[in-house]
C-alpha cells in the first residue's frame, strides 16, 4: 500500500512518547550524563521538535527518577544513586518474576525460539563486548514472556523503573559479571519450556534482583552519589 501523500501530522500522544523515549534512551546510554544541565530549547533543537513535548518529557522523566527538576532554577540528568537502584532493582525483579509466571504456561514454541535467539544474540554480544547489543538482546529475552502475560499494570510499573535499573545494568554487561547472565538465561528458557513455573519465575526475579547498586562503583566520580541513610 503506498503512503498517502496528504497523511496527516503523527498525533500529539505519539510525538510525545516519541521525544520520551528518546531522551529516556540518551540518558540510559549515557549521551546525556549525570549532573548534565538540561535546556528544553536545546534539547528541541536537537530532537527537531517545539518546546512543549520536551518540557513533558522532562516531567515524566523526574518521575521516573532519571532528571532531577530544581524549580526555578535548572533540570539536570540525575547521578545514579545507589538507594533508587536498590528500589527500582527490587520493583522489576518483581514484575519479572509475576510476568513469567503468568506467561510460563501459555508460551508457544515460537516464543521460547524467541527467547533462545534473543539469548544467543546475547552471548555473541558479550563475547564481542558490544554493550548496546547485549542490552537489546537482553530486552528481548526478557521481554517474551512479559509481553506474553498480557498485563498492562506490569508493564507500566516497567516502563518506569527499567530504565533506572538498565543505567547500572550497563556496567555489568561491560563486566565479566554478564557472564553470570548467560547461566541465567539458558536455565530460565529450559524452565520455561518445562512448565515449571514456579523455577523459572524464581530465576527471573534472579536475573534481575542479582543486580546491586555496588555496581554502580564502578562509575567512580562520574555520578554516583548515596542517598542519605540509605544502605552502604
Amino acid at each position: 500500500m503506498p503512503v498517502p501523500r496528504d497523511a496527516p501530522a503523527p498525533p500529539r500522544t505519539l510525538l510525545r512518547d516519541d521525544v520520551y523515549s528518546r531522551l529516556r534512551t540518551a540518558i540510559v546510554d549515557g549521551t546525556l550524563e549525570p549532573g548534565e544541565q538540561l535546556r528544553d530549547g536545546e534539547l528541541a533543537t536537537w530532537l527537531g521538535v517545539s518546546r512543549t513535548p520536551v518540557r513533558e518529557a522532562l516531567l515524566r522523566l523526574a518521575r521516573a527518577g532519571l532528571v532531577v527538576a530544581r524549580p526555578g532554577r535548572s533540570t539536570v540528568v540525575s547521578t545514579l544513586d545507589r538507594h533508587a537502584i536498590r528500589n527500582a532493582r527490587d520493583v522489576v525483579a518483581a514484575m519479572h518474576e509475576l510476568a513469567v509466571r503468568e506467561a510460563v504456561d501459555a508460551l508457544t514454541e515460537d516464543d521460547l525460539a524467541a527467547m533462545r535467539d534473543a539469548a544467543g544474540r546475547f552471548r555473541r554480544a558479550i563475547d564481542a563486548g558490544d554493550v548496546d547489543a547485549a542490552l537489546r538482546a537482553d530486552d528481548e529475552l526478557h521481554g517474551v514472556p512479559v509481553s506474553v502475560a498480557r498485563n498492562d499494570a506490569l508493564l507500566t510499573v516497567l516502563d518506569q523503573f527499567t530504565p533506572v535499573v538498565r543505567r547500572a545494568e550497563r556496567l555489568r554487561f561491560a563486566s565479566l559479571d554478564a557472564r553470570a547472565s548467560l547461566e541465567r538465561h539458558d536455565q530460565l528458557i529450559r524452565l520455561c519450556a518445562a512448565r515449571d513455573g514456579e523455577a523459572a519465575a524464581a530465576v527471573a526475579f534472579d536475573t534481575w534482583h542479582s543486580l546491586t547498586a555496588d555496581d554502580a562503583d564502578e562509575v567512580g566520580d562520574a555520578g554516583v552519589t548515596r542517598a542519605a541513610g540509605s544502605p552502604g
